[in-house]
Order: C-alpha cells, then structure tokens, then sequence
C-alpha cells in the first residue's frame, strides 16, 4: 500500500548548522557587548585593548546571530545570510593571517587563524548546499 507509512521528512542539515551558528554567534555577541574586558583577554588578544571597538563587534556578531536564527526557520534568508558570512569569515579570517603573530600569547595567533578558516570553509559549504537545494526547489 502506497503512503501507508509514516512520511519520512527529510534532515534539514543547512537548518541545523544555522541554529548551531547562531546559538554561537549569538553568545559570543553577547559576551563582547557584556563584558568586553574578559572577551580581550581571553579571546581577542591583539593589540591594543578598546571596548568600544569590543562592544561594536560584539553589535555586528549578535546581529549575525541573529540572522542565522531567522535563516534557520526561513529558507528565502538563506543565500543572503550565508553569502555575508562566507564573506565577512573570508575577510576576517585575512586580517588574522596579517596579524597572526601579533597575538598574546603567540599559539593564540595561527589558533584562531585556523578557526576563521576552518569556519569559512563549513559556511563555503553551507551556501553551496543552499544554492543546489534553491535550484532543486526552484524557489
């Protein structure tokens, strides 16, 4: 008998990685804006400390966050989300490479460089995916 069985929907795994990105997005928004001091010390040790600079990149990766939380629940967000993010990782992670043996200590450097990278490469992926699941659906 056709359909008698349940409907087996299918792993939305763009969806998932958008909530996991804004989960940590969001967090780490969060942290810079509440306490930029902290976020210098233990994360962003480059330079010279500003927690005003701090706090309005902590604004710009909240509000990333929070557009992956939208993206995850609405597909037609999708492609212009990813695409900043691919963009912005893109960017942020060359300015790590310029400044990767400015960091204090100095493992932090070419530590965070990888993360930025590797992170550029997951959301490359992601929009990828978007776009082959956008012409599959023809939305």
């Amino acid at each position: 008998m056709e359909g008698a069985g349940p409907v087996r929907a299918e792993r939305d795994l763009v969806g998932a990685a958008l909530v996991a990105l804004a989960i940590g997005h969001i967090a780490l928004g969060a942290y810079q804006l509440i306490d930029p001091g902290s976020f210098f010390r233990e994360l962003g040790p480059f330079g010279v400390r500003n927690d005003h600079y701090t706090r309005d990149v902590g604004t710009f990766t909240l509000a990333l966050g929070m557009g992956f939380a939208v993206a995850a629940r609405r597909r037609t967000w999708r492609l212009g989300i990813i695409g900043y993010a691919l963009l912005q990782y893109v960017f942020h992670s060359i300015n790590h490479l310029v400044d990767i043996n400015k960091a204090h200590p100095h493992r932090l450097g070419p530590e965070d460089f990888a993360e930025l990278a590797v992170t550029a490469a997951i959301i490359g992926w992601l929009l990828v995916r978007t776009a082959r699941e956008r012409r599959a659906a023809r939305w």
